[in-house]
């Protein structure tokens, strides 16, 4: 009988008689996890945005300047803090890493 679904991953190699587990590429997924926040963010702040400016609660030019900031501020900010934690992790390493291709 044929499965459906998604294909199922392997959380383990096994290379002769020893278990180990499957590689993860963190980067990729760290990243992922910063878009889907990040859409979040903007997406629930839009909404609030503009239901506030349907009741007419945006009365001058200087509130209006502000949006960018909250919109893209965090996200941003988030982004460059898990550089930082990357780059203070690397300090740990025992031996350098060859540079990545």
């Amino acid at each position: 009988m044929a499965t459906y679904g998604f294909p199922r991953r392997k959380f383990e190699v096994r290379a002769g008689n020893e278990n180990r587990p499957a590689p993860l590429n963190w980067r990729r997924g760290l990243f992922r996890v910063w878009v889907v926040v990040s859409a979040a963010w903007i997406m629930g702040w839009t909404i609030y945005l503009i239901i506030f400016g349907l009741e007419g609660g945006f009365d001058r030019a200087g509130q209006l300047l502000a949006l960018p900031v909250l919109l893209f501020g965090p996200p941003v900010a988030l982004m460059l803090f898990g550089v930082a934690v990357r780059w203070a992790m690397h300090g740990f390493d025992s031996e350098p890493r060859p540079p990545e291709t």
